[in-house]
């Protein structure tokens, strides 16, 4: 950052670090040791909908990359949009293969960001519950900042969410994870396929 970027107030954008995902599984252990949630085996990545023959080709190569890597005959990957509009990428794995599951969602996230369509990348979610009586936990990871926050919607059919939850994750994950500072960033994740 230059001097005069300091005088105008301007800062300098934070650089995406998909490598973030790879604390993932040890945040996973924590969060089980800690507060009793564990990983869903459901994991998914968001992005502004794009059209056109070059995300054609990018959705087929997703598709190719993640479909080989099970013979279980599920289907490992799909892609829904939202009410927003946003497109999702919803991977599967078993729940206790969180190495796995990063590792796609990783692979998503490569592929997109190589293939020109990185600005178009929000975030990417790996699903938890409650062990005790499956409530759901989302670990968030917003792409343009390499930062984590959790989600912790209510039950029910009311847009809630736990706050005092969130908040209690983020103290037991702030040593495993890069957790977003700024709470204004924390925007819910309603109707997230991995929930």
């Amino acid at each position: 950052m230059g001097f005069l970027d300091v005088i105008l107030g301007r800062s300098k954008p934070v650089r995406p670090d998909l490598d973030q995902l790879f604390a993932v599984p040890s945040a996973a252990v924590t969060l089980e040791a800690a507060a009793g949630f564990v990983p869903t085996g459901l994991g998914s990545v968001c992005f502004a909908s794009v059209e056109g023959g070059a995300f054609d080709r990018v959705r087929d190569e997703v598709r190719q990359l993640l479909d080989a890597d099970t013979a279980t005959g599920d289907t490992p990957v799909e892609f829904s949009q939202d009410s927003y509009g946003y497109t999702w990428v919803l991977a599967r794995h078993a729940p206790g293969d969180v190495a796995s599951l990063v590792n796609d969602l990783h692979a998503v996230n490569t592929q997109l960001q190589d293939s020109g369509f990185g600005p178009q990348l929000l975030c990417s979610m790996i699903g938890f519950r409650a062990a005790a009586d499956a409530a759901p936990l989302g670990l968030v990871y917003l792409y343009k900042r390499g930062t984590f926050y959790p989600f912790a919607p209510l039950p029910g059919t009311e847009e809630r969410r736990d706050n005092a939850l969130e908040l209690r994750i983020r103290g037991l994950l702030a040593d495993d994870l890069r957790i977003e500072s700024d709470l204004t960033r924390w925007f819910p994740v309603w109707g997230a396929p991995g929930f």
